[in-house]
């Protein structure tokens, strides 16, 4: 009998063990991620910082859901790093399905933003709740990546609560294997989106 998940109630032991997801801790597996410190513009420096003040803004009339993080936070992130112009484009609550090597695990689910090149995946992108912890947003996002056509590239991701931000890689094979950046995080001292933004920039040019 064929058992049906629900992404949104998937964790990494049912990745782990349906699907042969494993982390992989050595920096050098994720470098996409280290890259070094970019210049950006002043414009674009003052629209970052006009981001934060609008997280700051949200947090203060709570609770902060998934909508008001992706219109105040990731829209206007994703719209200044061109990821609304060709050649990527975006589908919005974006079905998928997977299926595990035995046929018998299938994890069905919805993607809440789903970046699109050449009509393959190009980065996915999951906006959590800021109630939840990015161990709860890893497992979900991580079954949208195994989703991706193009399994011979590795797929990028981002989990964001809004004020925090974490990117994810995934390379397909007989064992799939993923790893993570550090946390970027909207509440330390200056603004993190001034390293998010480049890294960003960069893993749309090599994807």
């Amino acid at each position: 009998m064929v058992q049906i998940i629900q992404a949104r109630k998937v964790d990494l032991d049912d990745l782990t063990s349906s699907f042969k997801v494993e982390a992989v801790q050595d920096l050098s597996f994720f470098p996409e991620w280290q890259i070094p410190p970019t210049e950006i513009t002043e414009l674009e420096r003052q629209f970052l910082d006009k981001i934060r003040q609008g997280y700051w803004n949200l947090i203060g009339h709570p609770p902060l859901l998934e909508k008001a993080i992706q219109v105040a936070v990731l829209g206007p992130l994703l719209f200044l790093a061109n990821f609304y112009l060709p050649p990527f484009h975006i589908q919005a609550e974006k079905s998928i399905e997977i299926t595990a090597q035995d046929e018998d695990v299938i994890v069905r689910g919805q993607l809440d933003i789903l970046l699109l090149k050449e009509r393959f995946w190009a980065m996915a992108i999951e906006s959590k709740e800021a109630a939840f912890s990015f161990e709860a947003g890893l497992a979900q996002l991580l079954t949208y990546m195994l989703a991706n056509p193009q399994s011979e590239k590795p797929s990028f991701g981002l989990i964001s609560s809004g004020g925090s931000f974490v990117f994810v890689k995934l390379v397909r094979g007989e064992v799939n294997r993923y790893g993570l950046s550090k946390i970027f995080e909207l509440r330390n001292p200056g603004n993190d989106l001034h390293e998010v933004y480049p890294i960003l920039k960069h893993i749309a040019a090599i994807s």
